[in-house]
Parts: C-alpha cells; structure tokens; sequence
C-alpha cells in the first residue's frame, strides 16, 4: 500500500537529492492539514489563525529543507516540533502586548498544554495545585505563568471596565494648565527688563488682544508709536531670556515646581 509515509519519503528524495522543487511544493500541499492542526492549538490568544497557519508553513518549509531522509526516521515526528516551535517562537518574538520574561512565556505554554490534557481527561479544569503537582512546578510560578499568558491581548480602552465606565477612564492625561501656568511665569520674568508703559501695552496685546489702533487711542499716542514701542519690548524680553545665568525669580521658580 502506498502509504502518505512513503509518499513522503519519495518526495524527500527527489528533493534533497535532485533538486526537485516541484516535490518540495507537493510535500507543503500535503503538510498543510497538520499545519492547520497544530495551528488551531494557539488560536485564540490575539493571532489570527490564518496568521499562525502562516507562521507555521514557514516551520514546515523548514522542516522540509533541514530534514536528514538517510537518518530513518519519520518525517512527520521531526516535522511537528519545527511547526509547534516555529508558532511558539512567533508569540514569544513578536506578539505579546507586554515584555513577558521568556522562562514565563515557555511555561505558560506548559500550563496550556498540560491544562488542556487534564480537562479532557477529567472533564475539570484542574486548579494551580493540580498544574503545579503535574508539571512539577510551585504553585506561584503556574500563577505568574497564566497571569503573563494574558499579555497576548490587549484590553481596548473603549472596552467596559464595569459601573459605566470604560478602561480609558482610567487613564491619566496631561492637564493643559500647567502649560500655561509655565508659559506665564517665563513670561513674567521676561518682563522683569520693561517699565509700566511697555507692560501695559504688551499685556494689552498678547493678552487682551487688542488692536494696535485700540491702544494707540488708550494711551495716546498714534499707532505707529505702539508698533515701534512694541517691536522694541519683545526685544527687550528676548533679550531678557538670553541673558547668561537667566533663572526664574526665587517665588516663581517654587510655584512653578509645587
């Protein structure tokens, strides 16, 4: 009987001995279902299973290329390590939403195992003392294990967190104040070189934001005196600022870092 074993072996030879790729290809086409098997195992932990089943032909092209046919063994005993690992090398690289140390990563992979053969067994999910008597391992480990297992997937910040409120709720953000509570104390000690007219006139426009004309008629003079007296203290406080050794006031500098 021409077994999928000896067609495989076939197909093996006349690639690693001819060159055939057509034999390679043949040997992926008929790979793939195990590929799919052993893919299903890891769906479910933010990949999709198309993704993994990706991952997982790159491990069987691997297996195909690197396999030894004089050494007699079965292709298909060496194939699925390659496969499993290639995917488990996947999330360990590449998909975890959080640095997750790698002894963590590869035990959780043990717990999920070992869990998965215990509830079909029992028709129970064992408890972390079960997981930590079957795998040898103590009980805090499995915890950390499963807790580092849920970095796969990431909680939307739109998602519910329970009494109306969503997980972005809990998010902190910069409070635009104190921007502007830094931009006026810079400004005040830039304003420490001009006298109460210039004062005045600079707070009247960067401040109240008023028109040239409007300040020319307030403090009497024409508006092309308020352009000058302008342009000549924003120099003045430029001027302040480069100033060598510049520091915020004693009072302001306190305010600024209370």
């Amino acid at each position: 009987m021409y077994t999928s074993e000896r067609r495989d072996a076939v197909l093996l030879r006349r690639y690693h001995r001819s060159g055939d790729l057509a034999a390679r290809d043949e040997l992926v086409e008929h790979g793939l279902p195990l590929v799919r098997s052993l893919a299903r195992r890891y769906a479910g932990k933010g990949e999709a299973l198309d993704d993994l089943v990706q991952v997982g032909c790159l491990g069987l092209l691997k297996a195909i290329d690197r396999f030894d046919d004089d050494a007699g063994h079965r292709f298909v005993s060496y194939a699925v390590p390659t496969i499993t690992g290639e995917i488990k090398r996947h999330f360990r690289d590449h998909s975890w939403t959080v640095h997750v140390p790698r002894s963590v990563q590869e035990l959780d992979a043990r717990v999920e195992e070992a869990s998965a053969r215990m509830s079909a067994e029992t028709g129970r999910t064992p408890t972390v003392e079960q997981l930590s008597a079957e795998l040898g391992e103590p009980s805090e480990r499995i915890r950390e294990a499963m807790r580092g297992g849920r970095a796969h997937t990431t909680l939307s910040l739109d998602g519910p967190t329970g009494d109306g409120h969503v997980a972005g709720d809990a998010v902190g953000e910069v409070e635009a104040g104190y921007r502007t509570a830094e931009d006026r104390l810079v400004v005040r000690a830039a304003c420490r070189g001009l006298d109460a007219r210039d004062r005045k006139i600079v707070g009247m426009r960067f401040v109240g934001d008023r028109l040239q004309r409007e300040i020319a008629e307030e403090i009497g003079v024409s508006q092309m005196q308020v352009s000058r007296l302008l342009r000549r203290a924003v120099g003045r406080m430029r001027a302040e600022m480069d100033r060598p050794g510049h520091e915020l006031p004693e009072a302001d500098r306190q305010a600024l870092t209370a």
